[in-house]
């Protein structure tokens, strides 16, 4: 595997064990409380966003090249596999509403990946 597809790797099980602890941590404090699903709906996509954003970064910093375009690739990865995982195991396609959530993944994804190369290439 290559470098740019291996920093892509990287930054999609950053994604994905970061949006488990965080899921972890929510449903033990709805378990816990008095809290909602319902009241925490910022806060989860708060925390979905700064998921990519540190994904997109680790990918960036991984590559150390074309940091916007290995961020790119890694929302565009993950939306792809949310995708086909509601699609083929659910039977649902995208909403509108799950389109822009995921335009805005993609965009954070890539801010973090141009931060990235530029981050890791200046402390070399």
């Amino acid at each position: 595997m290559t470098r740019l597809g291996k920093a892509i790797v990287y930054g999609i099980v950053t994604i994905f064990l970061l949006a488990a602890i965080v899921s972890f941590f929510l449903s033990l404090m709805m378990k816990f409380t008095s809290i909602e699903e319902s009241s925490l709906t910022w806060m989860i996509f708060t925390s979905s966003l700064l998921s990519m954003f540190i994904g997109g970064f680790v990918a960036g910093g991984k590559g150390k090249e074309k940091g916007w375009l290995m961020g790119g690739a890694t929302g565009v990865l993950f939306t792809v596999i949310v995708l086909l995982f509601q699609f083929l195991g659910l039977e649902q396609s995208f909403s509108l509403k799950q389109w822009l959530y995921h335009l805005g993944f993609l965009a954070a994804a890539m801010l973090g990946g141009v931060l990235g190369v530029n981050i890791t290439a200046s402390r070399s």
